[in-house]
Order: C-alpha cells, then sequence, then structure tokens
C-alpha cells in the first residue's frame, strides 16, 4: 500500500475519533441541562399551585400564662390502713364483720376456739400452786434451821443449804407464775379487736378454718385521709415543691379531684431510679383505695409566648413549624422551652423563632412544599385541606410535586 493512501486513512480516524467525542460532550451537556431544569420546573410548578386552608387549620401565636404540668399516675390508698393478723393457731369461731362494714377501734371482730389455751392456763396454774407450796416448805426449814443453828444444834453449812433451796423455789415460783400469765395473755389472744376505725376492705378468712400465726384476716382502711404515690423522673422532681396543687381523673368519678403535694421521697427507688411523690387526695365519696388515677402537678406558670402544639413538627433534626405569610407558606426552625395546657389545649412555649401574632399550619395538613402559595378556603365549600390549583381534593401538594416531575 502507498504511503499516501496510510496517511488519508489515518487522518479520516482521528476525525471520526474526535466527531465522537464532540458528540458525547453535547449528549452530557444536555442531559445536565435536563437535571437542572427539573427542579426549577418543580419549583415553578409549586409557586403556580395555590393551597387553599380553613380557619381551623391557621393556629395562633400568642403571649398567654402558660401552666406546665407534671403528668403522673398511681394507686389510690388510704394513709391509715392495716392488717388484723392472727397472734396464735387456734380454729375461728367466729367473724363478726364482713367487707364494707365500718368499724370502731376496740370492736371485737374475730373469735378463736379458746379450748386448748384454757387448758395451757390450767396447767400452768396448777404449776404454780406446785411452786408455791415447795416454797413454803424451804421457808419453813430454812426458818427451823436458823433456830437450830442459834441452839448449836447443826453447823452453819447446813443453815446455808437451807436458805439456798429456800431461794431456788423462790425462783422457781416466780418462773412458773411467769408461764400462767403467758398462757393468759395466749388466751386473750384468741380475741381479736379493731386496731382503728375505718371499713372493711377485705375477709380473707372464714368460720372454721384453722389458721396459723401471723395469718392475714382481714384489712381495715381509713378512706376519710386518701394518697397517691406518683414515681417521677429526676429531671421533673426538681420541680416540684411539698404544697403544690395537683388535678387528677379516677376510674368511675366524674370530672377532676383536686391533691396536693404533702411529701416527696429523699431517695430513688432502685431499678428504675424514679423518686416517689406522694399526694394528698380530697375527700371525694367515688374514691376508693386501690383505684388507678392519672393526674398532673401544676409545677409552674408563667407568661410566655406560646404555640399549639399540634403545630409543632419534629421530622427534621430540630423542631419546626410552617409559617402562612400573607401570601406564601415558609418553614420556621423555632427553639421550645416549657409545656403546658391553657384553653382546654396544650401549648409550647418559643423562646425563638416567632413573634407574636404569627399564623403557623396545623400538623394535620401534612408536609408542604417551600413557598407554596395559599389562599383562605372559601366559606362552606367543606374541607379542602391540602388541595391546589391542578391537584387532586385531599393530596398534599408535596405528594403531587412528585408525580408530575416522574410524568416530565
Amino acid at each position: 500500500m502507498k504511503k499516501p493512501v496510510v496517511i488519508g486513512l489515518a487522518a479520516l480516524a482521528v476525525v471520526a475519533l474526535v466527531g465522537a467525542g464532540t458528540y458525547r460532550v453535547l449528549q452530557s451537556q444536555r442531559k445536565a441541562a435536563a437535571l437542572a431544569a427539573q427542579p426549577e420546573a418543580a419549583a415553578s410548578a409549586a409557586a403556580a399551585r395555590v393551597l387553599e386552608l380553613p380557619a381551623e387549620d391557621l393556629l395562633p401565636v400568642r403571649r398567654m400564662e402558660l401552666q406546665r404540668r407534671i403528668e403522673f399516675s398511681g394507686s389510690v390508698r388510704a394513709t391509715q390502713s392495716t392488717f388484723v393478723k392472727a397472734r396464735v393457731a387456734a380454729d375461728v369461731r367466729i367473724l363478726n364483720v364482713r367487707e364494707g362494714d365500718r368499724v370502731r377501734m376496740g370492736q371485737v371482730l374475730v373469735q378463736q376456739d379458746t379450748t386448748e389455751f384454757d387448758w395451757r392456763v390450767r396447767q400452768a396454774d396448777q404449776q404454780a400452786q406446785a411452786a408455791r407450796a415447795q416454797l413454803e416448805i424451804a421457808q419453813r426449814t430454812l426458818a427451823n434451821n436458823k433456830a437450830l443453828v442459834a441452839q448449836g444444834f447443826i453447823s452453819s453449812t447446813a443453815l446455808e443449804s437451807s436458805a439456798s433451796n429456800e431461794a431456788a423455789a423462790q425462783a422457781t415460783l416466780q418462773a412458773a407464775l411467769a408461764g400462767l400469765e403467758l398462757a393468759r395473755k395466749s388466751r386473750a389472744d384468741t380475741t381479736l379487736t379493731a386496731p382503728m376505725n375505718g371499713l372493711v376492705s377485705q375477709r380473707l378468712v372464714q368460720p372454721g378454718e384453722r389458721i396459723g400465726v401471723d395469718t392475714r384476716i382481714l384489712e381495715i382502711v381509713d378512706l376519710s385521709r386518701l394518697e397517691i404515690e406518683a414515681a417521677l423522673a429526676p429531671e421533673d422532681v426538681a420541680g416540684v415543691r411539698v404544697g403544690q396543687p395537683a388535678h387528677l381523673t379516677v376510674d368511675g368519678a366524674s370530672g377532676e379531684i383536686g391533691a396536693r403535694v404533702v411529701r416527696i421521697s429523699p431517695s430513688a427507688q432502685t431499678g428504675s431510679r424514679t423518686v416517689p411523690v406522694y399526694l394528698q387526695v380530697d375527700s371525694h365519696p367515688a374514691l376508693r383505695h386501690g383505684l388507678f388515677a392519672r393526674g398532673g402537678i401544676e409545677a409552674e406558670r408563667r407568661a410566655v409566648l406560646a404555640v399549639p402544639a399540634a403545630a409543632l413538627r419534629s421530622d427534621r433534626a430540630d423542631p419546626y413549624v410552617y409559617v402562612a405569610q400573607p401570601d406564601r407558606i415558609v418553614s420556621q426552625t423555632v427553639r421550645t422551652g416549657m409545656r403546658g395546657t391553657a384553653d382546654g389545649r396544650e401549648w409550647v412555649e418559643v423562646t425563638q423563632g416567632l413573634s407574636e401574632g404569627a399564623r403557623v399550619v396545623a400538623g394535620s395538613v401534612g408536609p408542604l412544599p417551600e413557598g407554596v402559595r395559599w389562599k383562605p378556603a372559601a366559606a362552606g365549600s367543606g374541607p379542602t385541606r391540602g388541595t391546589a390549583a391542578g391537584g387532586t381534593p385531599g393530596q398534599s401538594p408535596a405528594a403531587s410535586a412528585p408525580a408530575s416531575a416522574a410524568a416530565r
């Protein structure tokens, strides 16, 4: 092959390679331009849509007196309660009361069988009489030996032996008398009386049963003073003081019932690390020992700038709200403080990010595109939450934007 032909073929190959590279560069530039145009198109589409919001979805930001409540739960229990327990092992002959009966201090409640204890008292009494007779013999012997020693008929050693016998007999009598008193006490312990005024809440045995020592027979509670033990987290206890008011709801009782903090435990519970706080509950006819209660302690009350908790969103690193400006809706990061209740609604203090009088969008509206236009919903048009021009009723603009982008 001639040299000029070879040079011509090489030149054609170089031209082809350059053309292919140029084509690839142009294609890449077109794709980049198309990708860059998509966000702009989406932004322009979002700007073109108009969100209709009813009045109930626009929540106010205002300055108000906010009350912080420390929530708690626990069981209602009587401040004074006790179990009537058996002091001796015997059969139950008489049980005079049942659940709900009112008892007075000193009232006879339980009578156990005394047959065994009557015989023990009789046995102890006979032993005491025998010891007393032995003491009398020892005393006479000692008196006689004293006279014989004085006359020189016996030695002083025999007198000392008689004195020791008399002391031993005296000690035996005292022990027998103590045994007699113990037997009498055991017989008296078969009769059980009420240790306090109150109501019988539990009857744990029935007549005819044989029970052992310390067996629980009855539970008595005094409903004149009731309290709740609430287990609070350490960070909540720091704001609790003795005397602070509280309100609670109890199963079966209508409305709220008042209470106040009366004691705070100086130590935390092992395991849970919670701190017991005791609240005295106001008297109420529906309260019963053992009922479950929920409530809140009024730990703090002060004037703050607050936003309804329903408007606060937390799906980002920092909490934020959607602020309804005159023609657009923008997101605004906020810093929050205490939480509390007012006007039957939960509010959150805003320390930074909002000003008084601003309006924010309720969290039930869902996510919104940044800068979306909005207008008030027409009166009587029904719920139009999340409806935008060109969209579907009930579907938020955030949901329709990806679909339109995908269609393009």
